[in-house]
């Protein structure tokens, strides 16, 4: 192996690659391979972590499991990248190291440009803050329903950086956390339906509220539904009087992204059962005015015409 390096490098350079690869080579093994199993454990123990941190949510009365899991799989996930992060920061370093580079000038250098990259990247350093108190404060988390910017949508990814958004269309919206100037979650904690149902002047209001809340408890009690209902249907009486109906306001309080799909079967139960007692559900009206001068067209029913008299 001597002869080797000799051969194709020079008698200094021979030496030198000899005595790196005898004494500094094993050693830039043992940091990679140390490296692939610290990624290796981290995911295991990450994975671990979070298994027992939803189990130990799951057995708690106290805690609603679905909220939880969506913390802790945010909280998670943000964690696993920062330790990764660091990883292959110390990683980089130690193979510098070993190879011969002097990683000090690196590390004041990396000081510096840090501190420059500070004053010109203002913007970034605001995200990241912003990110961070997000993801303290809980204020959304991924999986929610959220409005972000006046755009909503599923939240598919919270970084420190940005925030994803998915809307039902499909299409992928990114904010950056600096930049979110009003955020609405419709999932934290609980969700509800509000129901502005509008019928006839003629029609008996109480009966009306009466048949609301049937068909409100008649779809909690249904199996299918039950387990997504946190609280029976709240009637809250007559709202508005509108142009051509009266509105009855009314709510159902769900589990958070349950309420759409409560909030479609009970419209589609009310209608059935508006139709059944022939509950009146009216068209918009309209009156046209002509004017004095002219006179509205009128109909005599009770005038024969000449023709059929023949």
């Amino acid at each position: 192996m001597e002869n080797f390096f000799t051969d194709r490098f020079g008698s200094e350079a021979g030496d030198y690659l000899i005595r790196w690869v005898v004494t500094e080579l094993p050693g830039l093994i043992i940091v990679v391979v140390l490296f692939l199993l610290a990624i290796k454990i981290t995911a295991v123990l990450i994975k671990k972590l979070s298994n027992t941190l939803i189990e130990r949510a799951t057995k708690s009365p106290s805690v609603d499991t679905y909220e939880a899991t969506k913390r802790i799989n945010t909280l998670i996930s943000i964690s696993y990248k920062s330790v990764i992060i660091v990883l292959w920061v110390m990683f980089i370093m130690l193979v510098l190291q070993k190879v011969g580079v002097n990683i000090g000038p690196i590390l004041a250098s990396v000081g510096i440009i840090g501190l420059a990259v500070g004053f010109g990247a203002q913007e970034l350093v605001r995200d990241i803050i912003s990110g961070f108190f997000i993801l303290i404060e809980d204020q959304i988390r991924t999986g929610d329903v959220a409005i972000i910017n006046g755009t909503g949508g599923l939240v598919e990814r919270i970084e420190l950086r940005t925030v994803t958004l998915r809307d039902q269309s499909g299409t992928v919206h990114v904010f950056q956390n600096g930049k979110i100037s009003s955020l609405s979650n419709m999932t934290k904690d609980w969700s509800a339906m509000v129901f502005d149902i509008g019928v006839a002047y003629k029609e008996d209001t109480q009966k009306v509220m009466e048949v609301i809340k049937q068909v409100g408890d008649e779809l909690k009690d249904d199996p299918a539904f039950s387990d997504d209902i946190i609280e029976p249907i709240e009637v809250m009486g007559l709202n508005e009087f509108g142009d051509s109906a009266i509105i009855i306001r009314a709510r159902i309080k769900t589990k958070p992204i349950k309420q759409w799909g409560v909030g479609r079967e009970y419209r589609k139960r009310l209608k059935s059962r508006f139709d059944e007692l022939n509950i009146e559900i009216p068209f918009p009206h309209t009156t046209v005015y002509w004017g004095e001068e002219i006179k509205p067209l009128q109909m005599d029913v009770t005038r024969i015409p000449e023709k059929l008299k023949q």
